[in-house]
Parts: structure tokens; C-alpha cells; sequence
């Protein structure tokens, strides 16, 4: 028996492209806060714009991860 269950992913193409703008919107607005903060350093103008963008994707990619965890193969709508 397994400690960790294994995840071989979806066959379902809509759950596979959920779960890939799930990751794309986290990875993406971490690397935006970050850019924003050597932005801040560099003197530019819509640092905090950067940062406000950034934070609202990381937040839409944790609330995604509620909605698809929530989500079944069998229960999607066709």
C-alpha cells in the first residue's frame, strides 16, 4: 500500500485545461509580485499595478483549485 496515492491525471480535456490554467495563473502571478518588487527597486512607474495583477492571479488560480477539487469526471455536464 501506497503512503501517497498516485495521480495519473484526467482524460477529460476540459478538467486538463482547467487544471493546466490553474497552474499557469499561480506560477504566473508569483513571477508578476516578484517583477514588481525589482520593478519598485528600478524606479518604474505601475509597480503596484504589477503587484495588484499579480496577487489577483494567484488568488483566481487558489479559488480554481477549490472549483476543480470539487469537480468529478462523471458529473461534468456534456
Amino acid at each position: 500500500m501506497a503512503f501517497f496515492k498516485k495521480y495519473n491525471g484526467t482524460t477529460d480535456v476540459r478538467l486538463l485545461r482547467l487544471e493546466r490554467l490553474i497552474w499557469i495563473l499561480i506560477y504566473g502571478g508569483l513571477l508578476s509580485a516578484v517583477l514588481s518588487g525589482f520593478a519598485r527597486d528600478a524606479g518604474a512607474q505601475g509597480h503596484v499595478a504589477l503587484l495588484a495583477c499579480g496577487l489577483f492571479a494567484v488568488a483566481a488560480g487558489v479559488v480554481l483549485i477549490v472549483v476543480r477539487s470539487r469537480l468529478r469526471e462523471e458529473k461534468l455536464p456534456r
